[in-house]
């Protein structure tokens, strides 16, 4: 990006009850500054702390979805002191996923191009991705001779198992949509003219529906992994015992019983 462009940032807004995230880097694929970074995660924690926010989608401008990290502020030679990396890694990138898998409402990944690296990790930790047919996945960080990181080793043994995982990342291969999709890393691929309009048509169902048995929902699933089958269903029960107190609860054994349509409000 040429050195006169003004600091780059996400473009946000809310409506329908639906909060909109869109990575305005263009000219980079969307690579993400630490400023890009950390204005992501506050308006994820936003998002996720306000009531009237129901569902979020993520979605990025021109070719790309996300090219990753922006690597070119770096030094990749200079001396390092022990501990910086880890330290960077822990408040950068693995926060940003952490802020994904913990936003409180569902997260759509409409991936629109290229998402590599980072990128394709910001993709895999949410709660649904649609991909356009031009978008491709890259595992870029063997072609740079770098470990994964972004929880990539931690999200992609748990989407695909261990061996897709490792071939993935072993070669650094660019994973067409359809692949994905065949891989179970994408839900649904769409053209590219449709992916706006079915993100919208995606989210808006989301926004409707009961936003806090959605939360505990996406807790359970995704702590499911790392949970033994009792604690697994000691968290089921205390998610239900919790989400049986709310008004959307009430109001869907009401219109079961009333044989209508429920009319959920996200409390």
């Amino acid at each position: 990006m040429p050195e006169s462009d003004p600091e780059p940032s996400i473009l946000h807004r809310s409506d329908d009850h639906v909060t909109h995230l869109t990575l305005d880097r263009p000219a980079s694929l969307n690579a993400l500054t630490p400023g890009m970074r950390d204005q992501l995660i506050d308006l994820l924690a936003r998002a996720s702390a306000d009531p009237d926010v129901r569902a979020v989608v993520l979605t990025g401008t021109g070719r790309g979805f996300c090219a990753g990290a922006d690597l070119r502020g770096g030094s990749a030679g200079g001396e390092r002191v022990a501990g910086d990396v880890s330290r960077t890694l822990r408040l950068g990138a693995q926060r940003l996923i952490c802020a994904v898998l913990d936003c409180e409402k569902p997260v759509i990944a409409a991936v629109n191009g290229t998402a590599a690296g980072l990128g394709a990790h910001l993709a895999f930790a949410c709660d649904l991705v649609l991909a356009a047919e031009s978008a491709r996945f890259i595992e870029v960080f063997v072609r740079r001779g770098l470990v994964p990181d972004g929880g990539g080793a931690y999200l992609l043994p748990r989407l695909i198992g261990p061996r897709r995982a490792k071939e993935l990342m072993f070669f650094g291969d660019a994973l067409t949509a359809p692949d994905a999709e065949r891989l179970g890393l994408v839900n649904r691929v769409v053209a590219d003219a449709e992916l706006d309009k079915t993100a919208r048509a995606w989210a808006a169902r989301l926004a409707a529906g009961p936003t806090r048995a959605l939360s505990l929902t996406k807790q359970l699933v995704n702590a499911s992994l790392d949970a033994d089958r009792a604690g697994a269903f000691a968290a089921e029960a205390a998610a239900q015992e919790i989400n049986m107190t709310t008004a959307d609860a009430r109001e869907g054994l009401t219109s079961f019983v009333e044989r209508r349509e429920p009319g959920f409000r996200g409390r």
